[in-house]
């Protein structure tokens, strides 16, 4: 097909530069036709395990959140985006959620590597692992192994709920956090609101081959907020 042959294109293109400059790709709602978006595509198909999304707030800029200068990185690769959806039965969705050790040892690594280079003094995992026992536990158990590599910097997690109540009340508490696919994509948009909105939160998808750059709250704005 026409989009199939353009995102090869594309893959392509950013195998042999290395970098991309992608703006905000739309994502149709499709209920009952199992096929990954372009986004989760390009993701996959490059290993950008990485998403980074800065939320700092930008002088001039009316905002939530004044002076406000954190980090949100995701985990880009799996969670609830593996796309590993079927009808058991009529009427009964299953939809599995994959948390390996391997991917979540590597996104807890890259976040205290970005809060060692950037002289970043605290990276917080956030997580649901107090329902989500061996998914989230994982995760979690993952990120506090890879902390102890890392000992002049601090660590802590927050369950999910409670940092979306935390990120509005005092965002300030927050240096680096990391988090598993869904929950990054959730957080990211609040840390955007909280700086402005969506257009002024710059984000990158890091692999260990190539980059895109791109917004960091992806909105296409095909309709009008809250309507």
């Amino acid at each position: 097909s026409t989009k199939e042959h353009t995102l090869t294109e594309a893959v392509s293109s950013i195998q042999r530069n290395g970098i991309a400059l992608k703006g905000v790709l739309h994502t149709p709602l499709n209920t009952g036709v199992i096929e990954r978006s372009l986004n989760v595509q390009l993701r996959l198909k490059l290993d950008l395990f990485a998403n980074i999304v800065y939320c700092k707030s930008i002088a001039g800029v009316k905002c939530m959140a004044p002076d406000l200068d954190l980090v949100i990185i995701r985990e880009n690769t799996e969670g609830e985006y593996s796309g590993l959806e079927h009808e058991s039965i009529p009427g009964v969705i299953e939809n599995l959620k994959i948390i390996t050790r391997e991917k979540s040892l590597r996104i807890a690594k890259f976040a205290f590597d970005f809060a060692n280079r950037y002289n970043r003094t605290l990276v917080t995992a956030i997580h649901k692992a107090n329902i989500m026992k061996l998914s989230d536990g994982l995760f979690l158990s993952s990120c506090e192994e890879v902390s102890k590599l890392y000992p002049h910097i601090k660590f802590n997690n927050v369950i999910v709920d409670n940092c979306c109540m935390q990120l509005v009340t005092n965002p300030y508490q927050f240096d680096v956090m990391v988090m598993p696919n869904l929950y990054g994509n959730i957080v990211s948009n609040i840390g955007a609101g909280l700086i402005g909105g969506a257009g002024v939160a710059p984000g990158e998808n890091i692999g260990k081959n190539a980059v895109i750059y791109e917004p960091g709250a992806r909105h296409t704005y095909k309709t009008k907020a809250l309507q």
